[in-house]
């Protein structure tokens, strides 16, 4: 572990933050000091009730709570948050503290059409008409809501539009193909599907509208169907078009729902059987969402939040929470040129940037120089997500894009719609790693017998409940797959299915998937230490590691795809092998590399390392992996079987 330190909190950070300020109230509250991080955090996992309690309290979801009525029941799954409490999320993102009726809350700028500028009050009139189109549909509490919708501002409105109804909202990218739409919303039967027409990626249009068409053939017991004609606003739609459908404005009213009633699905990626359905609830993800935007990345009234994503990713539900406390969004629907998402940046008034980790490698790759090309000056935090950021891509954000701004590296998923380490503005940066574990959450490094660990490497766990762990998986209402999926490898812990190393200081180190890890003569390899090292040798654009460990062979093969104007000679052979050999061991080195023009990956940007190993031993791609769970499924032709 490094002990390099690249960023330190201001002195002042206690009085300046809102961390600070919130443990400055709770120290007061508990006559304690619970000013400093690791007292907080230990506060915070150790007494669950009082915590989760003055969350509630504090960003004003509701009024003050008994503990022992905070938390009914710990056992997970059949965790009781909150029994007594009426709660609705869409009241709780419109209350937008801080924000005035024509403050502008939402920018959001696309490849397809111009930037767009909502203020609070364009929002609410938004959702005020959804609304009334969804109740004129008969949309009622407990119906799903599909929505086929890019990153723009109509899919926040329908989604809050949704959530003040009780329906459940479920949406997927314009970029999933038809089949992996159906994957999704036929498991959940939606009562009413909203779709695009098509929308461009960078210069390239896409036209959906026969995919839609074939969606709509493939929804048993579907009973509506409205189009926005986004690509082409002359082209022949199915359905109702979005303005018709939001022809009229009735007001928005807030139906009271419980705690954990369902707000929306998300999905598993999908790479091997359907992808499972979860299903989060309206009070888990206002009170998480509340504690992690205000807390961990210190947003509120004038802050500007934006997270690179689609609406196929949970980062996208992520973003959209932040008006809560008050912080506005800038969505962004198109193709994520590393040059100009920084200069979006700048045009926008970001406060907080969040990309994910293969983004930011990639700009370094390409020699991006942020810096130099737009004023970043109202950064003040940087977030990375989706895989492990290597330590030369911590240097890189802070040669390249910003020597103040807090870079935090955060692991979380789409199974808890959150992270749970990440950074917090009172906890130093350190290269390459994720500076804390986040409040509230009690990640701990379990040995193969389930006893937790500092210092050393283990599956990571969460051994306390979270309120905003799932409600439950779509059609598994006795919860048999929950359990299977998260409980049963320590029975009543969640496993979560990483490898990870806390350090004695609180921050922590993710080598990677623990069913993706390497293990050659016994010593076990995380795999993002070894892409970290392969990656930063000079030609290598991407890779993926595979062990093949059959009874009659052991081969660790390495495949790599190479930047413009590279080839996989004797010497770049023997650079990648020495970078192995010096910086983690001979056991990491090779028995073959091999070139690939590209590296499979999931929709959400993530290495395919276990279906490719299938793939290797002899498994038809077809069994091994979904391909519409790919971004590029093509790319499967380059692993035949060895």
């Amino acid at each position: 572990m490094t002990s390099e330190v690249l960023w330190l909190p201001r002195p002042d950070a206690v009085e300046t933050t809102n961390i600070g300020r919130f443990g400055q109230w709770l120290s007061r509250r508990e006559e304690r000091d619970l000013t400093s991080y690791p007292a907080l955090w230990q506060y915070s996992v150790e007494r669950l009730r009082p915590f989760w309690g003055a969350v509630w309290e504090y960003f004003g979801l509701g009024s003050t709570v008994p503990e022992h009525r905070v938390l009914a029941d710990e056992t997970m799954p059949d965790t009781v948050w909150f029994p007594d409490e009426t709660f609705n999320y869409a009241r709780a993102v419109l209350t937008a503290p801080g924000v005035a009726e024509d403050d502008v809350l939402v920018r959001a700028y696309s490849d397809t059409r111009g930037p767009v500028e909502w203020t609070l009050a364009d929002l609410r009139e938004a959702v005020a008409r959804a609304r009334a189109g969804l109740v004129a549909h008969g949309v009622r509490r407990g119906d799903r809501v599909a929505a086929w919708m890019p990153n723009i501002p109509e899919t926040f409105a329908l989604m809050l539009a949704s959530a003040s109804l009780g329906a459940v909202f479920s949406s997927c990218a314009p970029e999933f193909g038809a089949k992996a739409v159906l994957d999704r919303f036929a498991q959940i039967e939606p009562k009413i599907l909203v779709a695009v027409d098509g929308y461009r990626y960078g210069p390239k249009s896409v036209d959906r509208t026969e995919d839609v068409r074939r969606v709509v053939r493939g929804l048993e017991g579907l009973g509506s169907v409205v189009t926005l004609p986004y690509l082409d606003p002359d082209a022949a739609v199915e359905g109702e078009t979005w303005d018709r459908f939001c022809a009229y404005d009735e007001g928005v009213a807030f139906e009271p729902l419980t705690f954990d009633h369902p707000l929306y699905i998300l999905y598993s990626s999908g790479t091997t059987g359907l992808p499972k359905a979860i299903v989060h609830s309206h009070g888990g993800m206002a009170i998480e969402h509340a504690k992690m935007h205000s807390l961990h990345h210190d947003l509120g009234p004038g802050d500007r939040f934006f997270w690179y994503s689609t609406t196929g990713w949970m980062m996208w539900n992520y973003l959209v929470s932040a008006p809560i406390v008050g912080a506005g969004v800038v969505l962004f629907d198109g193709m994520p040129d590393p040059a100009g998402m920084w200069r979006l940046a700048e045009a926008s008034g970001t406060t907080f940037f969040g990309t994910s980790a293969p983004f930011l490698m990639a700009c370094r790759s390409r020699g991006v120089k942020p810096s130099e090309e737009a004023d970043l000056s109202r950064l003040k935090g940087i977030g990375s997500t989706g895989a492990p950021l290597p330590a030369v891509g911590f240097d890189y954000v802070y040669e390249s894009v910003s020597a103040t701004a807090q870079l935090q590296s955060l692991s979380g998923g789409t199974d808890l719609c959150t992270g749970f380490i990440g950074g917090a503005p009172t906890v130093p940066v350190w290269r390459g790693e994720l500076s804390c574990r986040c409040l509230g959450a009690d990640v701990q490094s379990f040995d193969p017998e389930g006893r937790p660990g500092i210092g050393r490497e283990g599956e990571l766990v969460i051994a306390s409940p979270m309120p905003s762990m799932p409600v439950g998986l779509w059609g598994d209402p006795l919860k048999h797959r929950y359990r299977d999926t998260y409980l049963t490898d320590f029975p009543g812990i969640w496993r979560h299915g990483d490898w990870i190393t806390i350090t004695d200081r609180g921050s922590a180190v993710i080598s990677g998937r623990s069913d993706a890890t390497l293990n050659r003569g016994g010593v076990r390899m995380g795999t993002s230490e070894f892409y970290a090292v392969v990656e930063a040798v000079d030609g290598v654009a991407d890779s993926l590691v595979v062990h093949l460990d059959d009874d009659d062979r052991d081969r660790l093969l390495l495949y790599v795809a190479l930047k413009d104007g590279a080839e996989l000679d004797e010497d770049l052979r023997r650079r990648i092998t020495a970078a192995l050999r010096e910086q983690l061991s001979p056991r990491h080195v090779p028995d073959e590399v091999r070139q690939v023009p590209e590296v499979p990956r999931t929709l959400s940007g993530k290495k395919v390392e276990v279906p490719v190993k299938k793939i290797l031993k002899g498994v038809r791609p077809e069994e091994a992996i979904a391909r519409d769970a790919l971004a590029n499924p093509d790319a499967l032709r380059w692993f035949p079987p060895s």
